[in-house]
Parts: structure tokens; sequence; C-alpha cells
């Protein structure tokens, strides 16, 4: 399979009806069409939770493996027009492709992100629909999750900033960056959902998605008390971005 990412021979291919997949056979060798449908998880008693967002993820638990399902949904006044649909441009540009292939890169690379496991996209005339399986992160809830349950130390807002400054320093541009797509473990910060995300070289944008993170978390903590988001954490945040660099950037190949 030609593709926009170099994958490795535990990548597999197969087309469906209206549409193709991609999984990992490495994480889920009995790898189904079927693991796409909620229902599926239901009716075998599998499905553990949802959580609502944009769309509605699903969590789900098979042999041995936790998981989480995200059907692709639009945001915006776009989704007055249509909730889940989007404009055919070929395969290598559909969106589920697009982030799994990303995801993997940098999960390859050692970052801190979901493995991702499965991607789907059905084709319908002009317009297709998508799926993403990656598997589910031991943490114990996103950074607005955290924060809604009391203040943070400075030493993890620290680790924040670290984190980011990685991500930033192999060139990705996270196209979301926000309390909701950080996680928190009890020793590590995740990244998550790259949809729309680039590989891009140093520049401006990294004050941009500074920017649009502070602006999440003001917008997250503005209701909560004075000690969940303060001018100290931030500066911590931003010691922590500042401290950390030397990962090379990654390219494509």
């Amino acid at each position: 399979m030609s593709g926009r990412w170099s994958l490795g021979s535990e990548v597999k291919h197969s087309t469906l009806s209206g549409g193709a997949m991609l999984y990992d056979a490495s994480r889920v060798n009995n790898f189904a069409p079927a693991w796409f449908d909620p229902t599926y998880w239901k009716s075998r008693g599998e499905l553990e939770g949802t959580a609502q967002g944009r769309g509605v993820t699903h969590y789900f638990s098979t042999a041995g493996k936790s998981l989480v399902l995200r059907h692709y949904r639009r945001g915006g006044l776009v989704a007055r027009l249509s909730r889940d649909r989007y404009f055919w441009r070929g395969e290598q540009s559909t969106r589920p492709f697009v982030e799994w292939q990303l995801t993997y890169r940098l999960h390859r690379a050692g970052l801190p992100v979901p493995a991702p496991v499965a991607a789907r996209y059905v084709h319908s005339g002009m317009t297709y629909t998508g799926d993403l399986i990656t598997e589910r992160l031991p943490t114990v809830g996103s950074l607005a999750e955290c924060l809604r349950k009391g203040a943070l130390s400075i030493l993890t807002w620290i680790l924040i900033g670290r984190c980011v400054r990685r991500f930033h320093d192999l060139g990705v541009c996270h196209a979301d960056l926000n309390a909701h797509n950080i996680l928190l473990s009890e020793e590590t910060v995740y990244l998550i959902d790259f949809d729309r995300c680039q590989l891009r070289k140093a520049g401006l944008w990294h004050d941009e998605n500074l920017v649009r993170l502070r602006r999440s978390l003001e917008k997250t903590t503005w209701s909560l008390p004075r000690d969940r988001f303060t001018e100290a954490d931030w500066h911590g945040l931003l010691d922590g971005y500042r401290q950390f660099s030397g990962e090379q950037p990654l390219t494509h190949s």
C-alpha cells in the first residue's frame, strides 16, 4: 500500500463495501469491520462507557485491551449542514487515515500519544464518513477534569509545559490544543486528538498553540475556585516549556 507516511509491515489495508480500513495487526490480529459499530460491543457486553464531546466517544474492552472508538463529527456552523459527512478528495486525504498515520508516526517516535489501532472511511458519492480506534491510555482524566477536582501542583504544570514543548520540537502543530486534549496520569502527560494536525517547520504557530491553550484553561476554570488556574501555574507551564528542547523534527519518509 502506498501512502502519505512510511508504514510498517504490521499495518494492514483492507477494502470494505464503499470504503477501506487500516489496522495494526500487531495489536489486534482478529480485527473485523464490526469493531467500528458500538452496538456490536454492547451486544457482547464489552461496552464500558461513553464520553460526550463534539460527538460520542465509546470505550470498550476486548481480549485484555482497553480501546476507544470515535466517530468523526463536524463542529461549528457547518455541522448544521452535515453532522458527520466530509467532502471526498481521495483515500489518503480522508481524516481518519490522515490522523491514524500521523498518530502512528508520533507513537513510533516515542511521543506520549495513544497507540492507533484502526481507521475506517465509508465513501458515498461526493462525501464520506470516518471512524478511529485507539488504545485507551492509563490516565486519571483530562486536564479539564482534573482541574474541576482540585488544584494541581506546580510540578504538574511544569510537566505539561515540557510535554507541549516535545511536540513542538518535533514540528507537531496541534490543531486544537486545549484542556480536554491533555490527559494526565500519575507519572505522564499525554496529548490526544490529532485530527487536522500537521508537521510544520518552527514558527509563530508555537505561540499560537500556547495562546489557544491559555484561552482554554481560562474558559475551563472561570467558574471554579481561583486556585485552580493562577498566573503562577501558567508561568510554571511556560518554565517547563522553555526548559525542554533537543528533539529532532519529524519528516516524511
